[in-house]
């Protein structure tokens, strides 16, 4: 398997190409986004990982350009660029996952093992689908939402259980800094992002209502 990696973090860009091709991978290292454009022009690739903010050309123009020039070669970014926004415009140009700097190299090796073959069953529940690696959310009325890391993992665990009682505390686990209130908020804030109902059960958790 061939990987293109575009990197201006030379230290970074090394770690990983070693790290991978320990794993038995073919890896290519570019260091500006100009430089994508002619390594692909002379080979094929079967995954590309591409940082955002590198010299002449961003991540998101490289991406843009290759998709208009019909290739369809499964992209994961890897950025330090963690605000909704950029990480909705990445999936919309076509990446098929988004992976937040700094992280641990063998998740980067989770994922790509992943999007090159191995399958993933995605948590579904009355017609909620959601995608853990980047956090999508597909919803009955065809539409779809980007969640942030925290949501996400709180909604992952909510379908799970497939419409019976979370308990708080196995909730609470999910969170950055737990307590009660801050499960509250972000449950509210869920609720009104997915336009879904989740209700309390007071003592006990929550629970996803049917859509």
């Amino acid at each position: 398997m061939k990987i293109l990696i575009l990197e201006d973090d030379a230290i970074l860009a090394e770690s990983l190409q070693e790290y991978l091709e320990a794993e038995g991978y073919e890896v290519t290292v570019a260091s500006r986004g100009e430089e994508v454009y002619d390594l692909t022009f002379e080979e094929k690739y079967d995954l590309y990982i591409l940082d955002i903010n590198v010299p002449d050309i961003d991540g998101f123009e490289v991406l843009k350009s290759l998709k208009e020039a019909d290739d369809e070669t499964p992209t994961i970014y890897i950025s330090a660029m963690t605000d909704i926004a950029s990480i909705t415009r990445g999936f919309d140009l076509g990446a098929v996952d988004y992976l937040k700097k700094p992280f641990d190299p063998e998740e980067l090796l989770l994922r790509i093992r992943h999007r090159l073959g191995e399958e993933r069953r995605e948590p579904e529940w009355n017609g909620l689908r959601l995608d853990s690696s980047n956090w999508r959310v597909d919803l009955p009325d065809g539409s779809y939402q980007y969640l942030g890391e925290v949501q996400g993992r709180l909604l992952e665990l909510l379908l799970e259980y497939e419409g019976e009682i979370v308990p708080a505390g196995e909730l609470m686990e999910r969170l950055d800094r737990p307590s009660a209130n801050a499960l509250r908020v972000n449950i509210t804030k869920l609720k009104k992002r997915l336009g879904i109902g989740i209700e309390n059960v007071r003592g006990q958790g929550y629970f996803l209502e049917k859509v």
